[in-house]
């Protein structure tokens, strides 16, 4: 197949083009970007996903152009406009915006003042004074009075002209491409309060009278001016220094020095630039700022969501699930170590005089489930609850553990919820997925929109089928990355593996109901709607826990299943022996079994996965508590270190929950002895850190904290 685009792919990624050809070939063949990496090494110079996805992108972007592309010129065909040399132009484009600007001068608008001076008659004066000869004006324009329709003096001749060649200067592409460079590298970003809403928007006030290069703007200033100017707070602008424009304008038109020319850079100039150009370049600057900000924000956000989805699960045990309350009581869940839902029931430790009744409820509970964890949430009246439960002297073999409940309450009225647990009340429902997440973070957290979990910035202010694109590729590639059991996993999780989807992971719980357990992934192509390609591209992902044969618990390909038995065979040895002798595995010379389409990059792959197979690729858990002396923020002190976990983080800093129900800030400038410019260099989410306070603000519910080993 011929990839049209695939020369300008690798010369932008710095990629063999025979590895980005055989991307866009599979692409078009119906393979995932995360079975592509995993599984055609071969012929992609073994490629990430990341890298795949760049390819993917690129290439949807010059599908899109095409498509514009022919829409332009069939316009242009209908309206006998489309000349040799014209299509030619069209066709060797290689953006949008180059696209936009050769249409510019042909495309349907409405009448400008341009217009109505070529109706007038006007154009053939506007050419002579253009062409800057060497002529008295207001005598040619009396020619022009007497030819032309409706004009009525010499000065509405020459403005009319004027009005021709502004817009023609501002529709020179050569002219406006240098003028994006100079306003990309030198305009300024600027904003200012409308005087009626300075009270109103308070929030916005450190932009009230703001300016800063647009280059150096940082997304998340973008995004905050932006967010008042649509808010009706601030008036948005970008300013430029009108006399370099001038003299950048000047260079590309004014040939000699005659009262012609005098006219364009006295008169024209001015005007073009301050009603044609600078209105259409600061709508483009601005919007190039947003995609800016967009992009940075979602990298940020993705990076963030992430860190959250791999956080390390706790397996094998029975977990006692609380969802804090003052008045409302505290809701406790008892979920099995699979997360099966066993039983639910209410205490009021914080408003009880007598907390023994309470005590003893949940002794017993923890004994008749035999709970190994206990999973509270971190919200109103999580870290007195935590107190409360460490009073009671469980066994110590219980762990007692502080769970981010950000978003439990969004799934909790979703649909997924209702249809889990149609009979429980919703606070039990969110108390349910607050021991999950204990369990299994991934298995659960994909169940809820990633922007109602917490970690992003400005999340609703960037572009948000990009956010949404984004967000779909990270969950996706951590759910493949980790592996999905088949037998246990919820349809959410399932429709989230490589070339499944919604509607094959709805056709696998069915079959599932009906059928009971799968005893291998081969029988994947009973349920319905799955056929081969379906099961290509997921097979890898899937995991047959209980299967016989070890290689269905692992992530070997069933195409590859026949290079196992073949490296058995040939050691005259069963499978499992291979998984659990490494002396026999170093015994296979790979490049015997290596052919044209199975190199050394998959052999070593096979190898790594029967040297751990079905191996949970997350960290190992780690217990993590806050400092037991600090339970509100009246606790905190300046100069304190306190225990920590990271909850976000942003372009100016991280936030960190110590423990007092108010995230504490790091601002960029705390996060390290040494000069950072990008905070996930040094932080990411649900990372444990030591801080030091180095300013409160209990009023305001504002910690200031530092990294840094040496803080003011």
């Amino acid at each position: 197949m011929i990839n049209t685009y695939s020369q300008y792919i690798s010369k932008a990624l710095a990629k063999d083009n025979k590895h980005v050809d055989a991307v866009l070939n599979l692409l078009a063949e119906g393979c995932t970007v995360h079975f592509i990496a995993r599984y055609r090494k071969e012929a992609t110079g073994s490629m990430d996903e990341i890298c795949i996805n760049k390819i993917k992108f690129l290439n949807d972007g010059y599908i899109q152009l095409d498509k514009r592309r022919e829409s332009i010129k069939n316009s242009l065909a209908e309206r006998n406009l489309l000349s040799c040399d014209l299509k030619s132009a069209i066709e060797s484009v290689l953006t949008l915006t180059e696209l936009e600007d050769i249409y510019l001068p042909y495309k349907q608008k409405k009448r400008t003042r341009a217009t109505v001076a070529r109706e007038k008659g006007l154009e053939p004066f506007s050419k002579l004074i253009f062409s800057q000869s060497n002529i008295n004006l207001k005598e040619e324009a009396l020619k022009f009075i007497l030819a032309s329709n409706g004009v009525n003096n010499v000065n509405e001749v020459i403005a009319g002209a004027g009005d021709i060649i502004a817009e023609e200067i501002s529709e020179n592409i050569q002219l406006k491409n240098r003028l994006r460079e100079y306003y990309a590298s030198y305009s300024n970003l600027s904003s200012s309060v409308i005087k009626s809403k300075i009270d109103e928007g308070e929030k916005y006030r450190d932009y009230f009278s703001y300016s800063e290069l647009s280059i150096k703007a940082s997304a998340h200033r973008i995004l905050a001016v932006l967010r008042g100017k649509e808010e009706g707070v601030l008036t948005v602008k970008i300013d430029v220094d009108f006399d370099k424009i001038s003299t950048i304008i000047s260079k590309y038109f004014i040939k000699n020095s005659n009262e012609s020319s005098s006219f364009i850079l006295d008169i024209v100039i001015p005007d073009s630039f301050k009603r044609l150009i600078h209105p259409s370049l600061e709508n483009e600057t601005i919007s190039n700022l947003k995609k800016r900000a967009d992009s940075e924000s979602i990298k940020v956000f993705s990076t963030n969501i992430r860190e959250l989805l791999l956080q390390p699960p706790l397996h094998d045990k029975n977990i006692l699930a609380m969802d804090p309350g003052f008045r409302t009581g505290v809701k406790m869940a008892c979920l099995s170590a699979d997360g099966e839902f066993l039983f639910h029931d209410t205490i009021y430790p914080h408003t009880s005089a007598d907390n023994q009744s309470d005590s003893l409820k949940i002794k017993t509970l923890c004994e008749k489930y035999q709970i190994g964890a206990v999973a509270i949430g971190n919200g109103t009246a999580g870290r007195e609850t935590e107190f409360f439960v460490k009073s009671i002297n469980l066994s110590k073999d219980i762990l007692i553990v502080m769970v981010n409940e950000s978003g439990a309450s969004v799934y909790s009225v979703s649909d997924v919820a209702r249809d889990e647990f149609p009979e429980l009340d919703v606070t039990v429902r969110g108390t349910v997925s607050i021991g999950r997440r204990l369990i299994d973070p991934l298995a659960e957290l994909v169940k809820v929109d990633p922007k109602a979990i917490g970690v992003g910035q400005y999340q609703h202010d960037v572009e948000q089928k990009a956010l949404k694109e984004a967000l779909d590729f990270v969950v996706e590639s951590c759910v493949n990355s980790v592996g999905v059991e088949l037998n246990t996993a919820s349809k959410e999780l399932l429709q989230y593996v490589s070339g499944i989807g919604p509607v094959l992971a709805k056709n696998i719980i069915d079959y599932r109901k009906e059928h009971g357990a799968f005893k291998s992934k081969n029988e994947l192509k009973k349920v319905k709607r799955f056929g081969e390609h379906a099961f290509q591209q997921s097979a890898g992902f899937l995991r047959v826990n209980d299967s016989l044969n070890i290689l269905e618990r692992t992530s070997v390909h069933p195409e590859h299943y026949h290079i196992v038995n073949q490296f058995c065979r040939d050691l005259k040895i069963g499978i499992n022996e291979i998984v659990c002798n490494t002396y026999l595995r170093k015994l296979i010379d790979l490049p015997k079994y290596a052919n044209e389409n199975v190199g050394l990059p998959t052999l070593n792959d096979i190898l790594d996965e029967l040297e751990k197979p079905g191996r949970d690729p997350r960290k190992e858990f780690e217990l993590f508590s806050f400092n037991d002396d600090v339970n509100k923020i009246d606790d905190i002190k300046i100069g304190m270190e306190l225990n920590g976990i990271v909850t976000n983080v942003t372009n100016f800093g991280a936030f960190v929950d110590v423990g007092v129900h108010q995230d504490g800030l790091i601002h960029i400038s705390q996060l390290a002895d040494k000069f950072v410019s990008n905070p996930l260099d040094i932080v990411s989410v649900n990372m444990k850190v030591k801080v030091k306070v180095i300013d409160i603000d209990v009023k305001r519910k504002r910690i200031n904290l530092s990294l840094k080993s040496k803080t003011p």
